[in-house]
């Protein structure tokens, strides 16, 4: 397990430079208590605590997504550092009010996929790197998102599907935004069945290969639009 003496300066305090790594450290090895009581002491330094706690997120997630190789990828470390990460985050703002500096977006698996896995790793990856998550949870119908997104004001809705019948689902999302107004909202889907498709398949405007890849999707569409 990660010891947080590692990084601090010898001879003296740890830096807050050795604070922002031990609280990263953690969070990457999916240390959830060790997490917990570095994100304490980093909150605790100055006034600008909380923003680092959140900056320390996302550099965490950061690091996990350029581990998503081949090679390299580790479901379960994933979910570990994910749920650290949800830790710290409910620690921060115990109420669920994470600020989403990025924007809100809508989750879901549809009706008739009770697998939920592959959605709470991509809620916990998004929460951490800064977007306002909306879960509507497993078995979802298609009507339920949409309200949602309205309600919400989101700026993208995320769908995650296992089986294959969710392709037929999934096509029915872009018709049905359009009807209620909400053609602009971006939709991208993931899982073992949808990440077969193509985009133009599915009718939406991404497919997501994991929970990292529809992040960077999400920020660069963020950053590109006027």
């Amino acid at each position: 397990m990660y010891e947080p003496a590692q990084v601090a300066s010898s001879g003296g305090p740890p830096t807050d430079v050795a604070l922002d790594a031990a609280l990263v450290a953690c969070l990457m090895e999916g240390d959830s208590q060790g997490a917990l009581a570095e994100a304490r002491r980093l909150k605790g330094t100055q006034a600008s605590g909380e923003r680092r706690v959140l900056q320390a997120l996302e550099r965490a997630m950061d690091g996990m997504s350029e581990k998503c190789t081949t090679e390299q990828f580790n479901l379960l470390e994933i979910m570990l550092a994910g749920r650290a990460a949800t830790a710290v985050a409910h620690d921060l703002f115990p109420q669920d009010d994470v600020p989403g500096t990025k924007g809100t977006v809508v989750i879901a698996t549809p009706e008739g996929d009770v697998h939920d896995l592959g959605k709470n790793l991509t809620r916990m990856v998004l929460a951490a790197k800064g977007f306002h998550v909306v879960d509507c949870g497993k078995d979802c119908p298609l009507p339920v998102m949409i309200r949602a997104v309205a309600q919400e004001r989101a700026f993208a809705l995320l769908v995650s599907g296992l089986i294959s019948p969710m392709v037929v689902m999934v096509r029915q999302l872009r018709p049905l935004l359009r009807e209620q107004g909400l053609a602009h909202v971006r939709v991208l889907a993931g899982g073992a069945a949808l990440k077969q498709c193509t985009a133009e398949v599915l009718n939406v405007d991404y497919v997501a290969s994991d929970a990292f890849d529809g992040a960077r999707d999400l920020e660069a569409f963020l950053r590109e639009r006027p």
